[in-house]
């Protein structure tokens, strides 16, 4: 099983912190991958929360190649955190010419965009130069959004941590989601490292989807082109979440029937019985099949925790006001978290959605059996 953490704040907080909790759950992990999500973020990027950041790791070749597109696009550089690692990686790490960090200035035709054209285009630029990495094997690209970036990298949490000087203040945010692997395909790939991430939605998932292909297909017939890659069988949560919110315009709590509805029985006792009878119906090729436990963020900051109806994956929230933990292990909880009130730790079970808003003053428990919200 992998292990999770994430972490929301009302002060910024070193991604150090989730890297520890993760050590604490070694044993969880294999030194396969380890991903890091930061959002919210602090420092020199806190005064440029619309500046789109571009994440990766680059040959010196890829790199020049990444800045003659970029000019020929129009985007110019506004800040960067450029990593160029010893010669001697740890073991088991591979050898890497430069992590990058670069925030852009946008081209000035796109000033006057609409935020749906606006985020449509720095989808496809993505994609555009995940592709050409591909192509070459010189650029392995993991984000391109505002406020936002991802590290993903093969080894041990603390020794990746040292390798590429994390514990520095520009890398600061409020919102750190944190993932080490136990590789589970036969062969290691960076894209397949959790989290994921797609339009300001984000997902990490410990469990399996053996659901995978039908929901693959599923997605990838909606004619949205975010919708690829699948390097991994848990991306799909977060292409559901993006669908679920974003294309049909539905809320967090209706994801989860969405992922895993009630059974027929529960369902006929639902207050809103005909609206979740024919959302069933209709995104029945989105049903998951478990065991999965899911952690997420959504554009706004909020995180949450969801179980699948099998319940065979730990997880548990915990925290106070202005700073809350999602963790697959209470060990974890404790190295993130020390001096919180454990009587208020909760471990969601299978009709559970714990949700910790963008205000971070509490952990709401939705259960799948009540009332949907309503919308204002």
């Amino acid at each position: 099983m992998c292990r999770l953490i994430a972490l929301t704040s009302e002060e910024p907080l070193s991604p150090m912190i989730a890297l520890r909790a993760l050590d604490v759950m070694r044993e969880g992990h294999d030194g396969s991958g380890v991903g890091l999500l930061l959002r919210d973020l602090a420092g020199p990027f806190e005064n440029m929360k619309n500046a789109p950041i571009l994440s990766g790791i680059f040959s010196e070749k890829g790199l020049k190649r990444l800045d003659r597109f970029m000019m020929d696009v129009g985007f110019m550089t506004k800040y960067r955190i450029s990593v160029k690692p010893p010669k001697t990686p740890p073991p088991g790490v591979p050898r890497r010419d430069v992590y990058l960090v670069r925030a852009y200035e946008y081209p000035e035709e796109w000033e006057n965009l609409s935020s749906v054209e606006l985020y449509s285009r720095l989808l496809i630029l993505r994609l555009e130069l995940q592709r050409m990495g591909e192509e070459k094997g010189d650029m392995i690209i993991f984000s391109f959004w505002p406020d936002t970036i991802m590290i993903k990298e093969i080894g041990e949490p603390l020794e990746l941590a040292e390798h590429l000087n994390v514990d520095r203040m520009d890398l600061g945010a409020r919102v750190i989601m944190a993932q080490g692997r136990q590789n589970t395909n036969y062969e290691i790939n960076l894209y397949a490292c959790h989290p994921f991430f797609i339009q300001g939605f984000s997902t990490m998932t410990n469990g399996e989807n053996t659901a995978f292909i039908p929901i693959r297909e599923y997605l990838m017939s909606r004619g949205f082109q975010g919708y690829t890659g699948y390097q991994s069988d848990s991306e799909v949560f977060t292409h559901i979440l993006h669908y679920t919110l974003s294309q049909l315009g539905l809320s967090i709590e209706t994801y989860k029937h969405v992922i895993t509805p009630l059974q027929d029985e529960d369902l006929k006792k639902h207050p809103d019985y005909q609206f979740l009878k024919q959302l069933k119906h209709s995104c029945r090729k989105l049903i998951i099949d478990g065991p999965n436990c899911v952690i997420g963020c959504l554009p706004d900051h909020s995180l949450f925790m969801a179980q699948d109806r099998k319940k065979l994956r730990p997880g548990v929230v915990g925290g106070r006001e202005g700073l809350f933990c999602f963790c697959s292990e209470i060990c974890g909880l404790d190295s993130a978290i020390p001096d919180r009130d454990k009587s208020r730790d909760f471990q969601p079970m299978h009709f559970d959605t714990v949700i910790v808003g963008p205000d971070r003053k509490e952990a709401e428990i939705c259960c799948q059996t009540q009332q949907l919200p309503r919308p204002h």
